[in-house]
């Protein structure tokens, strides 16, 4: 089930939000228990067999951590080996239904290993993100950031919590661990996380389809016509596809979030402003940078131990990055690209382009983030080295590339726009001032509406990072 479908809008939500705020506020591990049983509804609701993995994987976890807690003071390695045998297991789950098959088919071609088959396992939607999640719990609790769980229904909402279980923000358990136990709700946070949840939406479903149906448009007319304005069309509209698709669902799931009470983490910071690699990975899924710096970069000496050994960090952690969006070599190589770009800014780039003009640092930027989005996307291109032609040394234009980029001109002008701040602005400015919010109680009931309309008459609704 993903939000952006007219069962979870219609359907699912009413029936959890009515179950969920009959009970009363001062019944908060009830709440929780409720929380718990809606999120494995919502989880379950394509593939229910893999309800048990993360049922597992929230046992183990729990079992875990609660031991690490105990050893921590009188027996550090007690507790240590929990924390191994927590973040081993989760490893292994991830590995075997995600990346088992990716290893399977590249040593089978080794003739001395031609026995080796893959298994064609279905990966469990969103295993990524809550096996992240979850081995946050019992890192927070050995760094001392977080207490221990002793409720394993109250364990299970936050591992299973269906806002943001499937596709982030991941939220580490020492985000969330005192609203855990206690938090407040609220009709102004209820009417902030509807207004949050309305404008995700749209987002994904007016913008994010939108540019996806014309990143598609754009790569059949390279693959019949290749042209230079074609297929750099199709790279920025993936672009902006990726990008409001990602952001609206962290959009919804924030707003979500703020309905019942809970504070999640921002995940995107209008990255396309970026006036370097460094910042635009500070601004793009900021809670899996977060991630990766909090519990590998800092624990590996960060930039701590000289020149060579922040490279090597460096090198680490976008390997695994990369990797962990997929198994695939383009993921591989996706990742490497950009830790070899952040290297070079770390070692000299970073002081030329602070000397160049603001919209060359920009040009910079956007030029190295849509190559690095052709890489991420280059295994489901039908011809990826032919598009990648089609981007430098091709015709300028051929087929109807030039109608197409006259005819979508202002819906890519509505895409800029909405990739920056400007819009966040003047929401701030106009939000208190009172004709503003009569206007507001026709926008958002319009939208709702506009993308209910979308999702009834259209059945092109992809969800990118369902396969992570």
């Amino acid at each position: 089930m993903v939000f952006s479908s007219l069962e979870f809008l219609y359907l699912y939500l009413p029936f959890c939000f009515l179950i969920y705020f009959l009970i009363p506020a001062k019944r908060l591990a009830l709440r929780n228990a409720v929380l718990f049983f809606v999120s494995l509804i919502f989880y379950g609701w394509s593939e229910p067999i893999y309800i048990f993995i993360m049922l597992f994987s929230t046992f183990v976890d729990y079992f875990c951590g609660y031991n690490v807690s105990k050893h921590l003071d009188e027996s550090p390695k007690k507790a240590k080996l929990y924390l191994i045998a927590s973040i081993g297991i989760n490893l292994s789950l991830l590995f075997f239904f995600k990346y088992y098959d990716f290893f399977a088919d590249n040593i089978s071609k080794i003739p001395i290993f031609s026995f080796v088959k893959p298994l064609g396992l279905t990966l469990p939607v969103g295993i990524s993100f809550y096996t992240f999640q979850t081995m946050s719990y019992t890192l927070d609790i050995y760094l001392r950031k977080a207490k221990v769980q002793k409720n394993i229904i109250t364990f299970g909402s936050y591992v299973t919590m269906f806002p943001q279980l499937i596709a982030g923000p991941i939220v580490r358990y020492s985000d969330v661990d005192d609203e855990l136990r206690q938090r407040a709700h609220s009709f102004v946070n209820a009417a902030k996380g509807v207004r949050r949840f309305v404008c995700g939406l749209a987002k994904k479903v007016l913008l994010a389809n939108t540019a996806g149906a014309m990143y598609e448009l754009m790569t059949e007319t390279v693959s019949s016509t290749p042209n230079f304005v074609a297929a750099w069309l199709g790279i920025v509209f993936f672009a902006f596809q990726i990008y409001f698709d990602f952001s609206g669902y962290s959009d919804m799931a924030i707003g979500l979030g703020y309905i019942l009470g809970f504070n999640f983490p921002e995940n995107f910071n209008y990255p396309y402003i970026s006036k370097s690699i460094t910042e635009f990975w500070r601004r793009w899924h900021i809670t899996l940078s977060t991630w990766f710096r909090e519990y590998l970069y800092i624990p590996l000496g960060g930039n701590r131990k000289g020149l060579g050994r922040t490279c090597l960090n460096l090198f680490i952690v976008w390997f695994l990055t990369g990797f962990w969006h997929g198994a695939s070599w383009n993921f591989v190589i996706w990742g490497l690209y950009f830790c070899l770009l952040l290297i070079a800014e770390k070692l000299f780039l970073k002081r030329l382009l602070e000397r160049l003009p603001v919209f060359l640092s920009h040009l910079y930027s956007l030029f190295f983030i849509l190559i690095g989005w052709f890489i991420f996307i280059s295994c489901d291109l039908l011809s990826p080295f032919s598009y990648l032609s089609a981007m430098f040394s091709s015709p300028f234009v051929g087929g109807f590339a030039l109608y197409d980029l006259l005819r979508t001109f202002p819906f890519i002008v509505i895409l800029c726009i909405a990739a920056t701040p400007l819009p966040k602005k003047l929401w701030s400015r106009l939000e208190n001032k009172e004709a503003f919010k009569l206007v507001l109680c026709f926008i958002l009931p319009l939208a709702l509406l506009l993308c209910t309309a979308y999702l009834v008459d259209s059945s092109y609704n992809p969800f990118l990072y369902f396969r992570f």
